[in-house]
């Protein structure tokens, strides 16, 4: 049986909406901190200091769009621009320690806040989600390993 592209297609491209609404726009009014925002901070926490190259290849974004949440990270003091010392022309980035306070806080707030929302479900429910998630997870990182593979 061949599965209908269009219908997983259709699904996923559902996904994220239906996850912002339920858990990151309420938090929404707790911080100035964009989605975009928070990712970025995340590829910062995870990976110390990085170029703006670097960081949009990271989150698979243009580099003008990572100056603008950049900009807006460091306006609010959570990320600072340093000139790398071996090559003036690149610019990295790194998390303030508010920074890192900050992500700290919203993320554990995210949690919370998705958890509140999980124990609103049967146990049978939450086998399926959790199966479910880990595959999708999963799969997601399988297409990224293969579109990087193919682009070499």
């Amino acid at each position: 049986m061949k599965l209908n592209i269009d219908i997983i297609a259709e699904n996923l491209l559902a996904i994220h909406p239906l996850l912002y609404k339920s858990i990151s726009k309420p938090l929404k009014n707790k911080s100035s901190i964009t989605p975009g925002g928070m990712f970025v901070m995340g590829i910062l926490k995870r990976n110390g200091m990085l170029s703006m190259s670097d960081i949009g290849n990271y989150l698979s974004m243009p580099k003008p769009h990572v100056t603008v949440i950049i900009d807006r990270l460091i306006e609010e003091e959570y990320v600072l621009r340093q000139n790398d010392p071996n090559d003036r022309r690149v610019v990295n980035i790194l998390l303030t320690d508010k920074g890192i306070s900050e992500f700290e806080e919203l993320k554990e707030a995210l949690s919370l806040n998705l958890k509140s929302k999980l124990v609103l479900l049967s146990e049978e429910e939450l086998e399926q989600l959790s199966k479910a998630s880990q595959q999708m997870k999963e799969i997601l990182i399988s297409i990224l390993s293969k579109e990087k593979n193919k682009e070499y």
